[in-house]
């Protein structure tokens, strides 16, 4: 009995075995979960059995620059059959982020079988990125992105420049068609890229050896923190032409493109925080070489005429970064908001030009009133110390106009309430000295005008009634009508809540583009998912739109894409927020 259950026991276990070495295994291996931008990643999916019909999947965030290449391992050890077969690729990621590589799927035996699926994490560029197989040694040593930092050690608000050039070796060469794979995110730093108009060829020297190289992007920075500020790497991807051991019928050398992904590597800025020994207390932040000056458009006229006054700083620094002096002036002179003006350039040394504040004055009543002096101070670079340029004192003489009490004319500086004398009218003459008397006897509401009025109104409202829920039924048959008219409502909304939410960056540019999106998604009859700055201009072109007022409108979609990068002043919307309503009301005038 023992010996029959042995043998049940014995051909239990071989049949277990056998149909554990049959069970059919297909799963995807990838060579890393996280790697930089500018690395390559092998994915191999493998099977334990030959399969038909392998679909890969889509590899969505990454671009295949290698395989599929399929390998076969069959061998026989202590009699045991051992297969497996591999489908590998490399593959290149697109940007930065999280990318799921999802299922691939074999048909082994008439059975399908899928792998799961893989979540694989892209960071910043790395300095020393992995062999991929596919990159040459030799593009790999004499094709390099560097970017040149005028100044690793500036002050706070200190211009900096970042020019990034792309140095070859004589002896190869690199196509046209490359393209930025990663741009830099300058967190911490206001900046503005300078325009290039073309790239020039030049000669230079790259660690000692001659190299020709060209200048593909120049930025300006100005850091808005102070400590370790790191800026992140522009990764390229290039086409380099490297020459081999063949040549043409003619005697020449023949080169093979070889794709390469170059980065110009992290650089760290250490910026230095502004004394506070000697910072004055009316600093606002400006940092550079300025003139300052306070003027206006006259001095000398009437009551309830009006005149200009203008606070203007000019020079090379943060001009766009910080806010001028506020004017202050006797409460007899009403004073307006100011209109904000900026005229600055940006190259290569940083800002230059001047901004200035423009107040309207209207003064109330005759006399002379001054206006106090106002002080300007910012940090000068060269000297490395603050400095306070003051303006002159101004007397506004207001020759004609009615007279302001004795007090107010002692106390001209102090906000009070004025009355206006006039000696030639009656000083009492809010008393009245007579009166008007009205019946109090009520008149009969039957065949009075009111009754008639009651009484002949019904009729003349049910035409009216009529022809309004005519128009009604007319409006509601409008199906596309109405949807043109809801997306319009919806702009005006929009416009609304940016205008509510002035002073708040975020929320004011956001709502903002809304707006504009809602605003073409009616007149142009595109859906929001339709959008790009291509196919707006293109329409709005195609629907006889001049090209200036096309050009604001992408301009202003421009500014809402990067407010969130840039610091803005208050001002700033309500330039940005009163272009977007006269551009809109100009493409409605001139849609065709």
């Amino acid at each position: 009995m023992k010996s029959i259950l042995k043998n049940i026991l014995i051909v239990f276990l071989i049949l277990a075995t056998s149909i554990a070495s049959a069970q059919v295994k297909f799963e995807a291996k990838v060579s890393k979960k996280t790697l930089g931008v500018n690395e390559r990643l092998r994915i191999d999916f493998e099977m334990n059995q030959d399969g038909d019909n392998f679909v890969p999947p889509n590899f969505e965030g990454f671009d295949v620059v290698g395989g599929p290449n399929t390998s076969v391992s069959n061998s026989w050890i202590n009699g045991k059959r051992s297969y497996t077969k591999t489908y590998s690729y490399f593959l290149a990621p697109q940007k930065r982020g999280k990318f799921t590589i999802k299922q691939a799927i074999i048909e082994i035996d008439g059975e399908s079988y899928k792998t799961f699926p893989i979540t694989i994490t892209v960071t910043e560029a790395v300095n020393a990125p992995n062999g991929n197989g596919t990159v040459s040694d030799v593009a790999a040593d004499k094709v390099h992105l560097v970017a040149e930092v005028s100044n690793s050690n500036p002050y706070l608000n200190e211009a900096i420049t970042v020019v990034y050039k792309l140095y070859v070796a004589r002896d190869i060469g690199v196509s046209n068609n490359w393209r930025e794979k990663d741009i830099p995110r300058y967190n911490d730093f206001w900046s503005q890229n300078i325009e290039m108009q073309n790239l020039t060829i030049e000669s230079g020297e790259y660690k000692g050896e001659d190299y020709r190289y060209v200048v593909l992007r120049k930025t300006v920075l100005y850091p808005q923190k102070s400590g370790a500020l790191k800026i992140e790497p522009l990764v390229l991807d290039v086409t380099v032409e490297v020459p081999i051991n063949r040549t043409d019928i003619f005697g020449r050398r023949l080169t093979t493109n070889v794709p390469k992904v170059v980065t110009a590597g992290t650089r760290t800025i250490n910026v230095k925080p502004l004394p506070e020994q000697g910072q004055p207390s009316d600093f606002k932040g400006a940092v550079g070489d300025f003139s300052f000056n306070v003027t206006t458009s006259k001095t000398e006229l009437n009551a309830t005429e009006s005149l200009q006054a203008k606070i203007e700083v000019s020079g090379r620094g943060n001009l766009k970064l910080f806010e001028l002096p506020k004017l202050t002036a006797p409460s007899s002179l009403e004073v307006y908001e100011p209109e904000h003006e900026e005229n600055v350039r940006t190259n290569l040394g940083g800002m230059q030009g001047r901004i200035s504040d423009t107040y309207t004055i209207v003064p109330q009543y005759k006399g002379k009133y001054p206006i106090p002096t106002i002080s300007f101070s910012y940090f000068d670079l060269k000297t490395e110390s603050y400095k306070r340029i003051s303006s002159e004192d101004i007397v506004i003489d207001v020759l004609e106009g009615p007279t302001a009490s004795v007090n107010n004319e002692n106390n001209a500086g102090v906000s009070s309430t004025k009355q206006a004398v006039n000696p030639n009218t009656n000083t009492f003459a809010f008393i009245k000295t007579s009166t008007d008397w009205s019946s109090i006897k009520s008149e009969p509401f039957f065949k009075s005008k009111e009754f008639w009025a009651l009484l002949v109104l019904p009729f003349l409202v049910i035409p009216i009634a009529i022809a309004m829920r005519r128009n009604k039924d007319k409006r509601d048959a409008d199906v596309e009508g109405n949807r043109i008219r809801k997306a319009d409502r919806l702009a005006r909304k929009y416009l609304s809540e940016a205008k509510k939410a002035m002073g708040q960056k975020e929320s004011f540019y956001l709502a903002l583009e809304k707006a504009l999106h809602n605003y073409l998604k009616a007149k142009l009859n595109i859906e929001t998912s339709d959008f790009n700055k291509e196919k707006i201009e293109n329409l709005l072109v195609d629907r006889q739109v001049e090209k200036p007022v096309v050009s604001d409108f992408i301009s202003i979609l421009e500014n809402c894409e990067l407010a969130r990068y840039t610091p803005i002043e208050q001002v700033t919307m309500q330039n940005d927020y009163d272009k977007a309503a006269k551009t809109i009301s100009l493409i409605d005038k001139q849609l065709r």
